[in-house]
Parts: structure tokens; sequence; C-alpha cells
């Protein structure tokens, strides 16, 4: 039964970071496609890219959440079953605090993107029409911003490879 659990909070786990690594690969690629046009607003295309660019954190957070949760899962699993927590080695124990402080990268960005980046593109967004030229300093502060979100979707997908090779090591070690 214990074996059964860990199996199902393992794929929970896997799954979880999985969809945190993604948002940000997809989010940044779609940016940098779109970077080979012009560089003046292309109101159906941009308006499509921002509705699920800026939809995409609430799936980050959700998966946050998740992977958390399942985090704290198995060591309380362990604890049901044997009464103790499992014992680390230092190869675990140093691969445990990288996790760890991958994700609290992973949050912090997230954070930063939902509550700083994206409220403010949103904003310069709501500018734009479809059928009038916006402002020369709107168009360059709105590519300015999105490059910068662009960068930190580069950062969160990183930092998510990074969780992804380090977690086998806490299962083994």
């Amino acid at each position: 039964m214990e074996n059964l659990i860990y199996t199902i909070l393992l794929a929970l786990h896997n799954i979880a970071l999985v969809g945190c690594v993604a948002g940000p690969f997809y989010m940044a690629r779609i940016v940098a496609q779109r970077s080979k046009y012009e560089k003046k607003i292309i109101y159906s295309m941009d308006t499509l890219m921002e509705d699920v660019i800026t939809a995409q954190p609430m799936y980050c957070w959700l998966f946050l959440i998740v992977l958390y949760a399942t985090g704290f899962g198995f060591p309380f699993v362990y604890f049901l079953f044997h009464g103790a927590l499992k014992e680390f080695s230092s190869i675990a124990l140093a691969a445990f605090i990288l996790k760890h402080i991958f994700i609290l990268g992973l949050v912090g960005i997230l954070f930063y993107g939902t509550f700083f980046i994206n409220p403010k593109l949103k904003e310069l967004f709501s500018k734009f029409k479809s059928d009038e030229e916006p402002e020369e300093e709107v168009v360059k502060e709105f590519f300015s911003l999105r490059a910068k979100r662009k960068k930190w979707c580069d950062v969160c997908f990183v930092l998510g490879i990074l969780v992804l090779l380090i977690t086998p090591i806490l299962r083994f070690y």
C-alpha cells in the first residue's frame, strides 16, 4: 500500500513539475516567435498572445501548490508506515535544500510576473486599439516589458529543469 500511495504522489508531483516548466517554456517560445515580426502592435496577434500568456500564471500557481503538497506528502507517507521520518544521506539533504531553493526561485519569479509585470502589460495593452496607431513611447515600453517577461520565463524554465534533474537524487540516496 505504501508503494501505491508513493507512486500516485510521485505521478502527481511529476505532472505538477512538468506543468510548471512547460508554461514558461512555451510562453518564452511564443514571445520569441512574435519578436521575428516588426516591433509594432499587430492587434489581433498581440491580443491573443497576451490573453494566453497572462492566463498562464494561474496554472503555474496551481501546479506549485500541487508540487508542494505532494512533496510534503512523501515524508508524511513514510512516517505513517514507518513511525519515523526517513533518514537522508548528505547528498540527498543537499539535493533537498537545492531543490527548495530552486522552487523558491520559481515562486519569486511567478510572484513578480503575476503581480508586477502582467498588470503593467495589461495596463499598457489597454491603450492600444485595433483601428488606431498607438503612441510610439507606449509601444516601446510594452515591448521592453514583454522582453523582460520573456527573460524571466527563461530563468523559470532553467530552474524547473534543475528541479527535474535533482529530484531523482531524493529517491535513491
